[in-house]
């Protein structure tokens, strides 16, 4: 399977919601966008701990790791905005990658003001917006031998890269679910 099948698979179908709605969600949010980043960054440094050709192989496990973090972020923001019924597969792609492949996901939604609009996707325009994702994320990933090369320092920058990009994802979902602007007829 390569990524972009992978991302596909990722976003295809959200996870089920760790919370509940919340009568403070924002405040609820940041705490699960913490505790989330913090889960990512141990996983993804522990994961780049192995050196060399052995750590190599770890790249694509810490990279998947995280994204199940990440999306099970998503999910629980939706659901602690109370809009969990409008998480869908091109609400998770946007939420997930809009940070780290804009360019990509430039026909999945826009943002018009404090408005997002991210559009209903069809099976095919998710499969080749997923492609396209998947591109740029492989190119991440050869990015991330080199840190296998220097296992202490590249752990601990693997863990910190995990960390923002984690939060990246929080922010990206808080936005998308706080506002009832958000237009969109889930796939």
């Amino acid at each position: 399977m390569n990524l972009g099948e992978r991302v596909l698979a990722l976003v295809a179908q959200p996870p089920q919601a760790e919370f509940k709605p919340s009568a403070r969600p924002a405040e609820a949010a940041a705490s699960v966008i913490d505790r989330a980043a913090t889960r990512a960054a141990v996983a993804a440094g522990a994961l780049a701990l192995p050196p060399g050709p052995l750590g190599w192989a770890t790249i694509a496990p810490e990279m998947l790791t995280v994204w199940h973090i990440q999306r099970q972020l998503v999910a629980d923001i939706a659901a602690l905005y109370g809009r969990s019924a409008q998480l869908g597969p091109a609400q998770m792609m946007w939420c997930l990658f809009r940070h780290t492949a804009a360019q990509a996901l430039r026909d999945l939604g826009v943002r018009m003001g404090e408005r997002i609009i991210v559009r209903p996707a069809a099976q095919l325009l998710l499969q080749r917006v997923a492609a396209a994702v998947g591109v740029h994320m492989g190119k991440q990933a050869a990015t991330r031998v080199l840190s296998r090369w220097v296992p202490v320092v590249g752990a601990a920058g693997v863990g910190a890269y995990a960390y923002w990009d984690t939060r990246q994802v929080g922010r990206a979902a808080q936005q998308l679910f706080q506002h009832d602007q958000v237009i969109d007829n889930p796939v």
